[in-house]
């Protein structure tokens, strides 16, 4: 019998790393266990079921405190990076988020360096959806290798996307990034904040269970292939779990016997744009390596259900009667008006006239005021039709012979210059020179840029400055065009936080 492995896991108290727990405990006879986690009180009750497990090891300590990085690493033979500290905490502590989401996954990759001179240790890290923001209809398909662009001021998303470059062109051989979906799980049903309000009505996800993703945690420390390292990958549940927002609402309203959302939500409370989420072309990939999918929506339906007996059982009865629909509906509107009213909820944007993030969100307060009331709104129908984002090279052409010409031509179609004169070809891991259209100078690898959708790292902390970059990259163009017009006012968003702080 093979020797137990040794897996260090972050994120042991969130959704996905307790889920990846829970189904790692479930096989303590291959494996070994090495949790870091925070030592406070709500953490040390909830993990005090796995503290006499011989297997388990848990180290309480910080994810900003490299020595406790070390002490697991240097046992480990495969880290789960899942820990990050999320929206909407992250959009009030940005300079927090990016200390936690980069700075832990810097001081991991340093770790693995430092210790794995007797054995090879893998990383499995735990990128988002959100690298990629908004992809509203019709540009609601997409795939790994679209282009980057996290939505204005999403810092969450802005410091894992600084996060996974440090992975991918870490030199570590043994690497996956993991970009994590929405998660249907107890968590999704319990937001109070007014977040959910930017995510649009139209806006789709394809979503994956906690459960699910706890057994990918699992599946991932089996012995995979080699071919299976090395690359980013999209999770996603597959067909079954894909949802628009208006469609979630719809249908969880419906399970309290509101037939027209009218009764419970008004269209303009909620954004147009610039959030995140896709359906995806290629999710089928990471299913057919650790083949981890088992649950379909009815999953959210059913924590949505037990987590809201009581209630939904009464509001069933009361909708039933005459004006009763109206009646539960008006106690939830008025909830949902308060929670739109709060902190970065879109109407408290509009009661202050806060532009900095009326723009990003409607475009402009006069956008805002077209949008139409409830019942008056048509949701989007065509979510079947995909629009390919092109890559600006050829796909067809085997990866082993990718040559500098190439690069060339996919550093041209993101409007900047690949300056190398030369280039081992097929090597995707070779960093080569490159310039982007703003005059900004580099180093990436292909990986990086042709499979990750990265770019000008300078660009990318500095600001959102998207409409003077779609001027200029074909290849984003094709993601900022569908959704904007040419002639809209062109406005740069200085970032407040970057990584260079955090390395």
């Amino acid at each position: 019998m093979s020797a137990k492995k040794t897996v260090f896991l972050t994120g042991a108290t969130g959704s996905m790393g307790s889920a990846g727990l829970r189904e790692l405990c479930k096989n303590l006879d291959k494996y070994h266990l090495v949790l870091l986690v925070r030592p406070s009180a709500k953490n040390r009750e909830m993990l005090q079921p796995y503290a006499e497990l011989a297997a388990v090891k848990i180290v309480w300590g910080d994810l900003n405190n490299y020595e406790d990085i070390k002490a697991c690493v240097q046992i480990a033979d495969i880290v789960l990076h899942v820990a990050a500290f999320v929206s909407p905490e992250a959009d009030y502590y940005p300079e927090l988020a990016m200390q936690i989401n980069y700075g832990s996954t810097c001081k991991i990759i340093k770790a693995i360096k430092e210790c794995q001179t007797i054995k090879p240790i893998k990383l499995v890290y735990i990128g988002t959806i959100a690298q990629t923001g908004d992809r509203m209809p019709p540009i609601h398909w997409g795939r790994v290798g679209d282009p980057i662009k996290p939505s204005i001021h999403d810092y969450y998303a802005v410091s894992k996307v600084a996060a996974e470059r440090a992975v991918i062109e870490s030199g570590l051989k043994y690497w996956v990034s993991l970009r994590q979906t929405g998660i249907f799980a107890k968590h999704m049903c319990e937001i109070q904040d007014g977040i959910i309000f930017h995510n649009c009505l139209n806006n789709v996800l394809e979503y994956v269970s906690d459960d699910d993703s706890g057994v990918l945690l699992s599946h991932v420390c089996e012995d995979l292939p080699e071919e299976f390292w090395g690359h980013i990958y999209n999770i996603g549940g597959g067909k079954a779990t894909r949802l628009s927002a208006y469609q979630l609402y719809s249908t969880m309203f419906g399970m309290l016997g509101i037939t027209k959302l009218e009764n419970a939500l008004e269209a303009n409370w909620f954004a147009t744009r610039n959030f995140h989420g896709q359906f995806y072309l290629d999710s089928d990939k990471l299913e057919d390596f650790l083949h981890f999918r088992s649950h379909d929506a009815k999953y959210l339906w059913d924590i949505y259900e037990n987590l809201n007996k009581r209630a939904l059982k009464i509001a069933k009865i009361i909708t039933k009667l005459p004006g009763g629909e109206k009646l539960v509906g008006n106690g939830i509107k008025s909830n949902f008006k308060k929670l739109a009213k709060t902190g970065h909820g879109t109407l408290s944007w509009l009661e202050q006239n806060n532009l900095e993030f009326i723009e990003p969100f409607f475009i402009s307060r006069e956008q805002q005021e077209l949008i139409p009331l409830m019942k008056d709104f048509k949701p989007y129908a065509n979510y079947q039709e995909v629009i390919h984002i092109e890559h600006g090279y050829d796909e067809s052409k085997p990866l082993q012979e990718l040559c500098l010409a190439d690069i060339k031509k996919a550093a041209s179609f993101r409007g900047g210059k690949c300056l190398a004169q030369e280039m081992v070809t097929g090597d995707w891991m070779q960093k080569l020179s490159f310039s982007c259209a703003f005059g900004h100078s580099f180093l990436a690898s292909p990986k990086l840029i042709l499979e990750g959708g990265h770019w000008c790292p300078e660009c990318e902390r500095t600001s959102w400055n998207y409409h003077e970059l779609a001027k200029r990259s074909e290849f984003f163009a094709g993601v900022w065009y569908p959704l904007h017009k040419t002639n809209e006012p062109s406005k740069e968003y200085p970032k407040i936080v970057n990584e260079l702080a955090y390395s």
